[in-house]
């Protein structure tokens, strides 16, 4: 009877792929090491030695695979965005009528701001140096904004006390996806695209109005502007909502975004001329920029002069930064999270 050969101890010098990684086309974990050096060194003879399609990604290099991992990754999100999107937009097609109520009640709101500032401007001609046509340009912006927040992250960060207070959490947390992204986008109020009509047609009417025609450059300079004070109220609601952590339920805080938030739904020029505007005025334009991202939008829109110029760009960077502070704040938060578990 044969003597069984014992496997040798020694490595052989070449990668050699074992009977299961033969039949998964992937090379075994205790020889890809190896294998990166080599493709780090050189990538074109490696490739011909060894077909891609059954190498391991990280084989091919370090720079190619973050390169893939990032490309992945961005369209991970956004079919993961769009499935939400989708799922909101079947709710709102199943209950049809939360969409005309909607419509109706932001429609009288519409119609009750208007009229009221109407009567405002049949006796006054100028308003600081906003005319009615401008004011009403600034209005478009703030509903533009507002919808935009009210549609997308509201209904996320209002529930996010609840996931705390019950333990929801925990299921989020557990998921293979970004945990912040998965609390902000998961519901969405589409009824809400009504205000946004409603803000697009007043915007509009406005241009009209004073027979200005933005160049295709202020427009492109409007929409970043948009999306930079949208992103900077995303953040102060996340930082709101964020303190759910420590106090357990935080609804009087989601409040105090609509309080604070009222200060935005008129420019900052308006708060000048007395001590106690002037100190409004500075606290919700530098500190906590409430006026500032509203009221430069509309301005550049409406072809009114931004004084001075720097704050265009100070809207903008305040836009990231504000968003990378959420984040900041949100992860270290969760580390004061308390599993319903323990």
């Amino acid at each position: 009877m044969p003597l069984l050969r014992s496997r040798p101890t020694r490595e052989p010098e070449h990668p050699v792929l074992d009977h299961r990684s033969r039949r998964t086309g992937r090379i075994t974990q205790c020889r890809l090491g190896r294998l990166i050096l080599e493709a780090r060194n050189s990538r074109e003879a490696y490739a011909e030695r060894f077909p891609a399609h059954k190498i391991h990604k990280e084989a091919l290099g370090v720079r190619l695979a973050a390169r893939m991992t990032t490309m992945s990754t961005l369209a991970f999100y956004t079919r993961v965005w769009c499935t939400f999107f989708e799922n909101a937009l079947q709710r709102e097609l199943q209950f049809r009528g939360n969409f005309v109520t909607t419509l109706f009640t932001r429609g009288f709101w519409f119609v009750m701001q208007l009229a009221l500032f109407d009567l405002i401007y049949r006796k006054v001609p100028m308003i600081n140096d906003w005319s009615r046509a401008d004011y009403f340009g600034f209005m478009a912006t703030v509903m533009i904004v507002n919808s935009l927040v009210e549609m997308f992250f509201m209904p996320n960060c209002a529930q996010f006390s609840e996931l705390i207070r019950t333990g929801n959490l925990d299921f989020a947390l557990v998921k293979p996806i970004d945990t912040q992204f998965l609390i902000s986008f998961e519901k969405m109020d589409l009824a809400m695209i009504s205000q946004v009509a409603f803000g697009v047609g007043l915007l509009v009417y406005s241009l009209i109005t004073t027979q200005h025609v933005p160049s295709a450059a202020s427009i492109l300079l409007y929409g970043l502007l948009i999306l930079s004070a949208t992103a900077f109220f995303y953040s102060v609601m996340v930082i709101l909502a964020c303190t759910s952590l420590f106090f357990g339920r935080n609804q009087s805080l989601i409040d105090f975004w609509f309080y604070i938030t009222v200060f935005a739904r008129y420019p900052s020029t308006i708060y000048s001329g007395s001590p106690t505007g002037e100190v409004i005025r500075f606290i919700f334009s530098y500190i906590l920029p409430i006026l500032l991202v509203m009221t430069v939008p509309a301005r550049v829109i409406m072809d009114l002069p931004v004084v001075p110029s720097a704050l265009t760009l100070l809207v903008a960077v305040t836009g990231v930064v504000s968003v990378v502070l959420s984040r900041v704040v949100f992860r270290w938060s969760l580390r004061f999270y308390r599993s319903a578990s323990s």
